[in-house]
């Protein structure tokens, strides 16, 4: 009797065997992929760490944990995804864990770039994934079979100390936890080696039902409707699923007829919250979005950077702009787009007004920054000048 291809279609008492040859990966292909990321190991193990955020000490990774189903035993056949918690000499607490991650992340980004090894399996796509918390993610690829291995990096401080207890820790840890941080599960990988051992040790039937259960999720999650906006051209209406990598997403844009062959950058904005440039490497759900919605598009040519400008009444809108052109361009764009007069507009980052006839880069505005937009009070301006071609001002030719 053949083993049927679908989770659906499989009875009960053939459920092992589904599980056995359908999802269980085979030993040499864990050992494959646990070579490769061996390499990253073995680098971040051996050299010390240099940054800014500690320029009076060396950092090391004290210790580095594999979590997620290569720790647990969980893993599924196929998905080659490894995660891995660094415990960083720099963080000797919770609150400068809270304080210092994105400076964490920095530190093992610039060393990680310099590894020979890594180059040598191509590694590609290295950047900070959104997330709770935030991680280091790339690319890596198997030395024999050429298969890419998705590697994810949490730096964490050692809350719990040199091993893990078999218990678990006084209530101190916690108090401390929750007193360094409004948000404690930013905070959660400290407490990685107790994660992983409540599943690690847990009978194997257990196991297996978490695999079958991933297998359905990643299988069966509902599709749903993802509306593009373009800024003046019709919307393109796609159909996604959730869990897939937004690349998948810019595929399907880059065949369809509302590409242009730029650059792509999609952007999201959940209701109150804070537009966020949608990364390649995650999926929508790891956003937060699990039905229908809308996402903006913006397609960028080199040298220019996406920014964010969010209005007073809280929307935002995604730009493309030159960083060294002028301020008065990109106020040109938001005239152009939503109608506030560019006299009338005033636009801050960090607190600073930003001036018309200083560059955007003098401000370190960075890729994906948001700057905040605001109506003048007063509206006797000084004459603007009417005789310079538009590409001046905004980095862009005139249309």
């Amino acid at each position: 009797m053949a083993l049927p291809e679908e989770l659906y279609d499989t009875p009960a008492s053939r459920l092992d065997a589904f599980l056995a040859q359908r999802l269980q990966p085979s030993r040499e292909w864990k050992e494959e992929v646990l070579e490769a990321v061996k390499a990253v190991e073995q680098f971040l193990r051996e050299e010390p760490l240099e940054g800014a955020c500690w320029p009076d000490q060396e950092v090391r990774v004290l210790k580095l944990v594999k979590v997620g189903s290569f720790g647990t035993g969980t893993a599924l056949r196929g998905v080659a995804e490894v995660r891995l918690v660094a415990f960083l000499s720099g963080l000797r607490s919770f609150q400068e864990a809270a304080r210092c991650h994105q400076a964490a992340l920095r530190l093992l980004r610039g060393a990680l770039w310099t590894c020979r090894d890594l180059l040598d399996l191509g590694l590609e796509g290295l950047e900070v994934a959104p997330g709770v918390p935030d991680a280091l993610a790339f690319t890596i690829w198997t030395r024999w079979t050429a298969e890419p291995v998705t590697v994810t990096i949490v730096p964490a401080y050692r809350a719990l100390g040199p091993s893990a207890p078999s218990s678990p820790p006084p209530p101190q840890v916690y108090e401390r936890l929750a007193a360094a941080c409004p948000d404690p599960g930013r905070l959660s990988p400290s407490f990685c080696e107790l994660q992983r051992d409540f599943v690690k040790h847990r009978p194997t039937k257990l196991k297996g039902l978490l695999r079958l259960v991933k297998h359905w999720f990643l299988r069966k999650a509902r599709d749903i409707q993802l509306t593009v906006e373009q800024g003046g051209r019709p919307d393109c209406v796609l159909t996604v699923n959730p869990y897939d990598p937004i690349r998948k997403v810019k595929e399907k844009i880059w065949r369809g007829p509302c590409s242009s062959g730029r650059q792509q950058r999609l952007s999201f904005q959940a209701p109150g919250g804070e537009r966020k440039l949608l990364s390649s490497r995650c999926s929508l759900a790891k956003f937060g979005i699990f039905c229908d919605t809308r996402v903006s598009l913006l397609e960028t040519i080199p040298p220019e950077i996406q920014v964010f400008v969010k209005n007073p009444e809280g929307g935002s809108h995604a730009y493309a702009i030159d960083p060294n052109s002028y301020v008065l361009g990109l106020k040109q764009q938001i005239e152009d787009r939503q109608g506030l007069l560019r006299k009338q507009q005033e636009l801050q980052f960090l607190g600073q007004v930003l001036q018309d006839w200083s560059a955007l880069g003098s401000y370190g505005i960075k890729d994906s920054d948001t700057l905040i937009l605001s109506k003048k009070r007063d509206t006797d301006f000084p004459f603007l000048p009417c005789c310079l071609p538009r590409g001046t001002l905004s980095g862009r030719p005139a249309l």
